[in-house]
C-alpha cells in the first residue's frame, strides 16, 4: 500500500509536463470543495429553518396531549387521572374542551375552534411567547376573557380594548330536539371579551381560547372533556413521562408527543431538507466526475513511468491503485477544505448575520437561522468520499485498461 500511495502523492503535488493537467486537477479539487461546502451550508440553513418552524409550533402545542382512542370526549374524573395530576414530574396539567362555534361581532361572523383550558395552566407553562398583543389573564375578577387567533381577529375586526368589544359565541344546545318553534331556543349564546391576540401560526389562527368553565357552559358539556394537555418540569424527560403516562392509562387513551400531534408538519420540514440534500448530492456527483478527466490526463502524462514500473515487475493492480489513491486524495482534500469553508461561513452567519431576510422589524426572523450539527458534517464527508471512491475506482480501472491496450499495440 505504501508504494502506490507514495506515487499518488508525488503525482498529485508534483509539476506535470503538461500544465493543463495541473489545471484540471485543481478544477477537480475545487469541484469537490464547492460541492462539499454547498452541502454543509444548505443542511445547516435547513436545520435552522426546521428549528424555527418547529419552535413556532411548539409555542402553541403542549409537550404531551392525552386523547381518547375512540370518540371525541371522555370522563377525566376517573381515579387514574386524579393520580396523574399528582405526578411530581408534571409542571402543568390542564383539562381541555374543544369544538366548533360560530362567532359574531358587529354583524361580522366567523366559524372558529373554541378551546377551553384551565386558566392557571397558561401561567404554569409560560405561554407568553404565543401572544402578539394583550395578556394571558383569561379569568380576572370572576370575569371570563378570551385569547383570539389572528384570523379570528382579522375577520371580526374586534378590538382588544373598549367597553363594547364583546363577541357572541353560538353553539348547538346538547340534547335539543330541534323541533322548537324558535330555532334560537336550540342554540346556546354566550358573550365574551378578548384580552389577548395570538401570534400568527397556521393551524391556530381560527382558535379562541377561553376558561374551561366558560367552554363547558357554551358547549353544554359539563362532565366530559376533549383532551388533557401536559407540560413536563424537565423537557428532556418528556419521552420518559410519555411512556409512563401511556402505561398508566392503557389502550383506551393515546398520549401524543408534539410530533405525533402534527406529524405532517414534522415530516414536511424534514423531507424538504433531504430532498434538497439529494439534489445537491447529484450536482456534486457531476462535479466529482471531473476526477475521471484528471486521472485520464495524468495517465497520458505518466505512460512512460508506468512502462518503467511494469518493466520493474509492477502488476496492473499496483498501477491501478496509484491512480485510485490519486482520485481519493483529490476528493479528500477538496472535501476537507470544502467542509471547513462551509463551517466557517455558517459560523459567520450565526455570529454576524451575513444573509438577512430584509422583511423589517416585525418579521418572524430578520436573519436566516443556522444550526450547525456535527452529524451533517460526517454525512457530507461520507457522501463525498463514497462517491469519490466509486468514481476513482472506475477511472483507475479504465486507465489501467488503456495502459494495457497501449502495451499490446506496442508489442504488435
Amino acid at each position: 500500500m505504501k508504494l502506490p500511495l507514495f506515487f499518488a502523492k508525488r503525482y498529485l503535488f508534483s509539476k506535470k509536463s503538461v500544465n493543463a493537467i495541473n489545471i484540471i486537477s485543481t478544477i477537480s479539487v475545487v469541484g469537490v470543495l464547492v460541492s462539499s461546502a454547498a452541502l454543509v451550508i444548505v443542511l445547516s440553513f435547513y436545520n435552522g429553518m426546521e428549528n424555527l418552524i418547529l419552535s413556532l409550533y411548539s409555542t402553541f402545542a403542549p409537550e404531551l396531549r392525552i386523547e381518547p382512542t375512540k370518540g371525541k370526549v371522555f370522563n377525566a374524573k376517573e381515579e387514574v387521572f386524579l393520580k396523574l395530576r399528582q405526578n411530581q414530574a408534571i409542571k402543568s396539567y390542564s383539562e381541555v374542551l374543544e369544538d366548533k362555534v360560530l362567532i359574531q361581532y358587529n354583524n361580522q361572523q366567523f366559524i372558529a375552534q373554541v378551546k377551553g383550558v384551565e386558566p392557571k395552566s397558561l401561567m404554569e407553562a409560560d405561554h407568553q411567547e404565543m401572544l402578539y398583543a394583550g395578556n394571558l389573564h383569561i379569568f380576572q375578577d370572576s370575569t371570563n376573557f378570551a385569547l383570539v387567533g389572528a384570523q379570528v381577529q382579522a375577520n371580526l375586526r374586534i378590538p382588544l380594548q373598549g367597553v363594547d368589544n364583546f363577541m357572541q359565541l353560538f353553539s348547538p344546545r346538547k340534547g335539543s330536539s330541534g323541533n322548537s318553534v324558535n330555532p334560537m331556543d336550540d342554540i346556546n349564546i354566550r358573550m365574551i371579551s378578548p384580552c389577548g391576540l395570538l401570534q400568527y401560526q397556521q393551524g391556530f389562527d381560527n382558535l379562541i381560547i377561553t376558561p374551561i368553565d366558560f367552554a363547558r357552559d357554551l358547549l353544554n358539556e359539563y362532565d366530559k372533556i376533549s383532551a388533557i394537555e401536559i407540560y413536563a418540569k424537565d423537557p428532556l424527560q418528556t419521552a420518559k413521562l410519555q411512556e409512563e403516562t401511556q402505561a398508566l392509562l392503557g389502550d383506551e387513551y393515546i398520549v401524543k408527543s408534539r410530533e405525533q400531534q402534527n406529524p405532517l408538519l414534522y415530516k414536511t420540514v424534514r423531507s424538504e431538507k433531504w430532498i434538497v440534500f439529494f439534489i445537491l448530492t447529484v450536482i456534486g456527483i457531476i462535479a466529482i466526475f471531473n476526477i475521471i478527466g484528471s486521472l485520464t490526463m495524468l495517465v497520458i502524462d505518466k505512460k512512460q513511468d508506468m512502462s518503467v514500473l511494469k518493466s520493474l515487475g509492477a502488476n496492473n493492480w499496483l498501477i491501478q491503485r496509484i491512480f485510485f489513491y490519486e482520485g481519493v486524495m483529490i476528493a479528500f482534500i477538496g472535501g476537507i477544505i470544502g467542509i471547513g469553508a462551509g463551517l466557517a461561513f455558517c459560523v459567520l452567519q450565526q455570529e454576524y448575520g451575513i444573509i438577512r431576510t430584509g422583511d423589517g422589524a416585525n418579521a418572524i426572523m430578520d436573519i436566516y437561522p443556522v444550526d450547525i450539527r456535527p452529524m451533517d458534517f460526517l454525512l457530507v464527508f461520507a457522501t463525498v468520499m463514497l462517491v469519490a471512491v466509486l468514481i476513482s475506482y472506475l477511472a483507475s480501472s479504465l486507465s489501467v485498461r488503456e495502459i494495457r491496450s497501449d502495451a499490446i499495440r506496442s508489442g504488435e
